[in-house]
């Protein structure tokens, strides 16, 4: 729009005619107040437009002053436009409503009031108290109608936002309703706002050039040349004063005010001599008044016509040169020019520096020396009321008059009428503060909500950029696999596409304005979320996993996990419950599962847990050596390599976990070590951080979790649970099974470390905690049901291999490949229902003593081996000479 810019008023000059412009050319659009009767009046009756003289007080250091300016408001920006007077053709500046908030305070000056926005405070002044509520209360209902209006639309108007129509004057008339309990609607002043206050004289200053704003100067000169033309026009035809012109772009007015303006109507026929002569002494006033500024702007513009000049003569001269040469040594004297005015323009900037820290200084000095003053003044004031009161006591000591009682009532009454004037000052802030701060809460209130409907789109919209950069990715390998190396030039550009895609981007996470959920490097548990794989396909995998991941958190993040954060805020006390379990089943907030985790292990080893037994077994192991303490630093390095908490030499992760490792071998003898135990306890360490509290964790895992001999030197129960699973797996994926027995394929391989660190190698972090969430209180059932998921989930694209080399290929790393946790919770906790423990119980019970029997046959024939082995020995000893034998009988 070419209207009147907020931000610069000098641009305005450039759209001085447009006719979106919210100037003084609209404002005769408005109708004359009419005058209101009583409180009840409906705040439909004021006027179309909000317009009328304000005293705006501005400036910087001394020249700080109260200055009058025309005020108006476009209710299409809802902003404040104001300029010097009601005729300028550019106003100055403009106020933003929007966000602003109105106060007024019952101590300051009367008529005073602030609109306060987040870039600034702008104080204002209304004539009486009156004006000032009525244009409180206006810029209220402005305020909320801007808040309230539909959008506009550049086309015309659609049937269905014209129905709206109904609905917006309803919450309208609501609003006024609410706000006519906290403070009566005010009359609207005659004369003093709308058009009638245009024709209005302006408002009259001590100075002339005090009224005029350097801070616009350029706005300040074009509408001066604008009010000189006006003049000359106004003077030249003989049609009354200035202050009655208004621009040919106005609307007729009304029949009153036509009458008013007209010089030939009855009421003007009809004047005195002496009152024509008294309105063109106004007139002659107000023109001497224009005509000092007028003599002002005239020296500035003279300076700038011999700026404008000097840069012609200049242009001439060198447009005149015949020789390049000349050409040149212009164009360098004008360099030095400019070099020199710089120098100028700098030792006039560090000196204008010096004043003013001067002016500072001594500002500081006269207030101190103002406050030194005022003490001074109070104290004289109050020696001085001392010494009245005592005079007048000596006086009425002496005199002893008979109305000395009358004169004490009246100073009484006196002062009760006063304190009744500042008891109704202060109930009329009251309400107006009251109904600001309904009306700002109810705003604030409504853009909250927009905020969130903003943020939810945002989230969709991350999403569905995650979803369709995770296509593409996985688009551009398999063309890289279907063209092979052989595609020469394609091939060359889909490898550099493919590396570029795997290039990680450090400030993407910080590129964007608004991140709901930004893709780190690492997790928030320490982890890599893009592993650096030596294998292409992997890492590209990886990349595209960590897309799919983010994606499912975005669409899911109002939907399920704020719900599921506050229901988890709501639970204080902890205590063993349907509702835990479903809530451990979804997976417990980060910010409250190192308290939930604290709890369940405390739960499982309540019976076994001492205050001092940790910092006993850490005592124990620096007194003496543990035969495991050699294994133990040899597997430190190799926990999880892909978190930077293990990886980084500063971090005391490392210290820790082998603390709690020792610690363990001391407290389990019969265990003592075993491969896999650090990374349980790393898992543990990860989210309780204290070592004390990992260390109680490992033993609720190891001793009371899983069965007794999962990790002892035969693994018995591991192997159990392995044959447990292969028959759970035909029962429920039979398909699967079948296909896998068709290629010969033994899952144990894969799936045996699973149940070991309980998918600590397997699963990203995000699925893995969730996984441990439900572990720690219902068991190793869940170890099965998500055994039973993952293939589930997987269930198709193992279907599709027909290769045992390439099923063993998929099997290794497809764990890594699941992204939507919420399915994999739905197929482990839903679809491989029925699932009851005492199924496991048998099966477990069933295969433990198969397994043992088949060990007892192994042991048998590997002591039958022994024997005969033994047997060889001696035979070979007596049939065979030895060698010495041999060297004695030569």
């Amino acid at each position: 729009m070419a209207g009147a810019r907020e931000d610069t008023p000098e641009s305005s000059s450039s759209a001085a005619g447009s006719e979106d412009r919210p100037g003084p050319a609209r404002l005769t659009e408005a109708v004359p107040p009419a005058e209101s009767e009583g409180c009840g009046r409906p705040l439909e009756e004021a006027p179309k437009k909000l317009c009328g003289y304000l005293s705006k007080f501005g400036g910087k250091g001394p020249i700080r002053s109260w200055k009058s300016r025309w005020f108006f408001y476009d209710e299409r920006k809802c902003h404040l436009y104001y300029s010097r007077t009601a005729q300028d053709a550019n106003p100055l500046d403009s106020i933003d409503l929007s966000s602003a908030v109105f106060d007024c305070k019952a101590d300051a000056e009367e008529g005073t009031f602030e609109i306060r926005t987040p870039s600034r405070v702008i104080t204002l002044k209304a004539a009486t108290k009156e004006v000032m509520l009525y244009w409180l209360q206006q810029l209220q209902m402005k305020r909320w109608e801007f808040h309230n209006s539909p959008p506009v639309l550049p086309a015309a108007p659609d049937a269905t936002l014209a129905g709206n129509g109904p609905a917006l004057h309803l919450k309208l008339g609501q609003e006024e309703a609410e706000l006519e309990e906290f403070l009566c609607p005010v009359k609207t002043p005659t004369g003093l706002v709308g058009a009638a206050a245009a024709l209005q004289p302006v408002p009259a200053m001590p100075l002339a050039l005090q009224n005029i704003s350097l801070k616009h100067l350029g706005t300040e000169i074009q509408n001066t040349m604008h009010n000189i033309r006006g003049n000359k026009q106004v003077l030249g035809t003989g049609h009354g004063p200035p202050v009655e012109d208004f621009p040919q772009s106005a609307e007729p007015q009304s029949e009153e005010q036509a009458s008013a303006l007209d010089p030939s109507a009855p009421g003007l026929r009809n004047r005195t001599a002496q009152e024509k002569v008294v309105a063109l002494e106004q007139q002659v006033m107000v023109l001497t008044k224009e005509l000092k500024s007028q003599k002002e702007l005239v020296k500035i513009l003279h300076k700038a016509l011999e700026a404008a000049q000097q840069e012609k003569r200049a242009s001439s001269a060198y447009l005149a040169a015949a020789e390049d040469k000349d050409r040149l040594e212009l164009v360098r004297h004008k360099v030095r020019q400019i070099a020199e005015l710089g120098r100028r323009v700098e030792a006039l900037e560090q000196e204008r520096e010096s004043l003013l820290h001067t002016a500072s200084l001594r500002e500081q000095r006269v207030q101190e020396l103002q406050q030194h003053v005022q003490l001074l003044m109070d104290k004289n004031q109050a020696k001085q009321q001392v010494i009245c009161k005592l005079s007048e006591k000596v006086t009425q000591d002496l005199a002893q008059p008979p109305n000395a009682a009358d004169r004490d009532f009246l100073s009484q009454q006196e002062r009760m009428e006063h304190l009744k004037d500042d008891m109704e000052a202060y109930r009329t802030q009251n309400r107006f503060l009251n109904s600001e701060i309904h009306q700002v809460t109810k705003i604030w209130r409504k853009v909250a909500e927009k905020e969130k409907a903003l943020l939810t789109k945002c989230a969709y919209l991350q999403a569905r950029n995650c979803q369709v950069e995770s296509k593409y990715l996985a688009g551009l390998r398999r063309l890289q696999e279907a063209m092979g190396p052989e595609a020469g030039e394609c091939w060359e550009l889909l490898r550099e596409l493919v590396q570029e895609a795997l290039q990680w981007e450090a400030s993407e996470a910080s590129a964007d304005g608004v991140e709901l959920s930004p893709v780190s490097e690492y997790d928030e548990y320490g982890f890599l979320t893009v592993p650096d794989y030596e294998v292409e396909d992997l890492r590209l995998l990886a990349r595209i996993q960590v897309l799919e991941v983010r994606s499912h958190h975005l669409l899911a993040l109002e939907a399920v996990e704020r719900p599921l954060r506050e229901r988890w805020a709501a639970l204080d006390q902890l205590s063993p419950s349907a509702e835990l379990k479903q809530l451990l089943r979804a997976g417990v907030p980060r910010e409250h599962r190192p308290r939930v985790w604290r709890w369940l292990v405390h739960l499982r080893v309540q019976h076994l847990h001492t205050p001092s037994c940790y910092q006993e077994l850490l005592r124990r192991g620096q007194a003496c050596e543990h035969p495991a303490a050699r294994q133990i630093e040899l597997d430190l390095n190799r926990t999880f390599p892909n978190n930077k908490h293990f990886t980084c030499p500063t971090s005391n992760f490392p210290d820790k976990l082998r603390r709690v490792l020792l610690a363990f071998s001391w407290q389990n003898p019969a265990i003592g070590y075993c491969q896999g135990l650090n990374r349980l306890a790393a898992v543990a360490l990860l989210v309780l951080e204290e070592e004390e509290s990992a260390f109680w964790c490992l033993v609720a895992i190891v001793e009371t979790i899983l069965p007794a001999d999962y990790y002892s030197k035969t693994l018995t129960a591991s192997q159990v649970d392995q044959r447990v699973l292969q028959d759970l797996l035909s029962e429920k994926l039979p398909r699967l099974m079948a296909h896998l027995g068709q290629h010969r394929v033994d899952l144990s391989l894969i799936t045996f470390n699973w149940f070991l660190v309980i998918f600590a190698d397997s699963l990203i972090s995000d699925i893995l905690l969730r996984v441990w969430d439900a572990f720690l209180y219902e068991g190793t059932k869940v170890v099965f049901r998500y055994a039973l998921a993952i293939f589930k989930y997987n269930e198709e694209e193992i279907l599709r291999l027909q290769d045992s080399l390439e099923i063993y290929q998929y099997l290794r790393f497809f764990t890594k490949t699941i992204c939507n946790s919420r399915k994999l919770m739905h197929i482990a906790f839903s679809d491989m229902n029925p699932f009851p423990m005492k199924q496991l119980r048998q099966l477990r019970a069933a295969h433990r003593e198969r397994l043992e029997a088949e060990l007892r046959e192994l042991e048998q024939l590997k002591a039958e081996y022994l024997e005969r082995r033994a047997s060889w020995g001696r035979v070979v000893t007596e049939g065979c000479a030895s060698e010495d034998d041999g060297d004695g009988d030569a």
